[in-house]
């Protein structure tokens, strides 16, 4: 566990240049702007992996941390073994599970992608894709090919 792929030339460019991997300042930025509470974490860049280190509040900010920094272009990799997650205030931080991701596809869109997860029937659960995707996606329409989404367990 922790180390994430990603698609490499699909993403949001930061800065300017090709597809090179854009700095950690950058990528720091990037994921502060999404307002996750991921101020305790660190960002490092190698190449074209981004690591990340600190402490998430939850299993749900470790998954959109993973996301919103993968789905930056020249980025292949995220690597997470070093993310750790503080359920209780007072508790010792305790490791993150494994998040279930899905690359998108052409031709895909949530309706389709939660038939595919949820299974037949449960297109309407594509709005507990889009939430779990908050803020990185503004609107259910808004996904392209090469995009990686979070997907997040069904409850009862």
């Amino acid at each position: 566990m922790g180390l994430f792929d990603f698609i490499k030339s699909a993403g949001k460019k930061l800065g300017i240049g090709d597809d090179d991997a854009p700095d950690a300042e950058a990528v720091q930025k990037e994921l502060a702007s999404h307002g996750l509470g991921t101020d305790a974490v660190q960002v490092e860049v190698v190449e074209d992996k981004v690591v990340l280190k600190g402490t998430v509040k939850d299993q749900s900010i470790f998954e959109k941390a993973v996301v919103a920094v993968g789905n930056t272009l020249g980025i292949s990799k995220v690597e997470a073994g070093e993310l750790t997650i503080a359920e209780a205030p007072d508790a010792a931080p305790v490791a993150a599970k494994d998040p279930v991701l899905y690359t998108v596809k052409k031709g895909d869109n949530l309706w389709k992608i939660a038939e595919a997860q949820y299974g037949k029937g449960k297109g309407a659960k594509n709005t507990v894709i889009f939430e779990a995707n908050r803020p990185m996606l503004s609107h259910p329409d808004k996904i392209y090919p090469g995009q990686v989404l979070r997907i997040p367990e069904l409850e009862g």
